[in-house]
């Protein structure tokens, strides 16, 4: 049984930090061969696509309200990914959720069950 497991969220001040965690298991092809995302969601805001980072970790890419304070990576041998973010902001706040899928030949993909972040003073 697949698993993906989102840790470290929590309630946080403005400007301050947090990484999170996201742990994987169960997964029936190499943890590697998988592409990793993290997404959030506010109340009554759409899903939102944070960050993205491929196979072998060569290329990551942000949403643009994230870029520069954010940044996520992955260690395959543990597999886990982070998202280390930095400079947090009120607007930041959201369940934050991890994605990973597979995309040659054949489609897989799952999703944690998300951690909340809480930016306030």
């Amino acid at each position: 049984q697949v698993q993906l497991v989102e840790s470290g969220g929590g309630l946080v001040q403005p400007g301050g930090s947090l990484r999170l965690s996201c742990a994987a298991s169960g997964f029936t092809l190499s943890f590697s061969a998988y592409g990793l995302r993290w997404y959030r969601q506010a109340p009554g805001k759409e899903l939102e696509l944070v960050a993205d980072i491929i196979s072998g970790a060569s290329s990551t890419s942000y949403a643009d309200s994230v870029k520069g304070r954010f940044t996520i990576s992955r260690d395959d041998a543990k597999n886990t990914m982070y998202l280390q973010m930095n400079s947090l902001k009120p607007e930041d706040t959201a369940v934050y959720s991890c994605y990973a899928y597979y995309a040659k030949g054949i489609n897989l993909y799952y999703w944690g069950q998300g951690t909340q972040v809480t930016v306030a003073s």
